[in-house]
């Protein structure tokens, strides 16, 4: 079945060069949209892009306040409007909480919350005037423990809270606010994590899910659902997408 849910829409997606971000980035494209695929992997944006005429490039840190307000001009100002804001974009690290460098908690917190933050701040008098939606990414780790993630854990609590706080604010003013909450997904941030010295891996299959882990494009399905008309009674909702893991 080919969806066109979002023909004559724009949408920003950060944390476009892999992962849930590039799947998300695709599937709107590929339903119609016209994307501005954001992060700071140049290389990734251009093999997100690849194919898809429909998705445009722009490279930015969302942790960076003057960054963020020129890439919602960067979709703004040639498209002349913003339906859509897709918040992926997203770092994990993990410690021994009692070893937790001061820097590797302003690192997540900035490029997690803060940047979640910063982009809704500039994108919504633009959804304002659409009417339009914003998907932000939290994760299982918003409200069931994750050993050694107190940093992400803690960054992800706070895209929920800011989530459910946007979708008051702003409901009677037509824009809808949700997240989803990703867990066992088989991503770079993922696949490539590192475990502190001497973690006790038997506290790991609390956070696996039995049926295995699941693939970027089946997350992007929700966040397209949750962007489209098919959710227009969602607003503030936080979707589990995590295979049964905390079933």
């Amino acid at each position: 079945m080919t969806l066109e849910r979002f023909e004559g829409k724009v949408a920003i997606v950060t944390g476009a060069a892999s992962g849930i971000g590039r799947a998300t980035a695709v599937r709107l494209a590929e339903e119609g949209a016209t994307v501005l695929a954001v992060d700071v992997d140049e290389h990734g944006l251009e093999v997100t892009a690849k194919d898809h005429g429909g998705i445009h490039t722009h490279v930015a840190d969302v942790g960076d306040e003057t960054a963020v307000g020129g890439t919602v001009r960067a979709a703004v100002e040639p498209f002349g409007r913003l339906d859509v804001l897709a918040n992926i974009a997203g770092i994990m690290r993990t410690a021994h909480t009692h070893e937790c460098p001061t820097d590797l908690w302003d690192l997540v917190i900035r490029v997690n919350l803060t940047g979640t933050f910063l982009m809704c701040r500039e994108a919504l008098p633009h959804l304002l005037e659409t009417k339009g939606t914003i998907v932000n990414c939290a994760s299982t780790a918003s409200h069931f423990g994750h050993p050694w993630m107190a940093a992400y854990a803690s960054s992800k609590g706070g895209i929920a809270a800011l989530t459910q706080a946007l979708a008051v604010e702003y409901a009677k003013q037509g824009v809808r606010v949700n997240a989803i909450a990703p867990g066992s997904v088989e991503t770079g941030i993922s696949t490539n994590i590192t475990f502190p010295d001497g973690a006790d891996f038997k506290l790991l299959p609390r956070i696996m899910s039995p049926t295995g882990p699941g693939q970027p494009e089946s997350v992007a399905s929700v966040v397209a659902m949750l962007a489209s008309a098919d959710g227009a009674h969602m607003t503030g909702s936080l979707v589990r997408v995590d295979g049964g893991t905390h079933a």
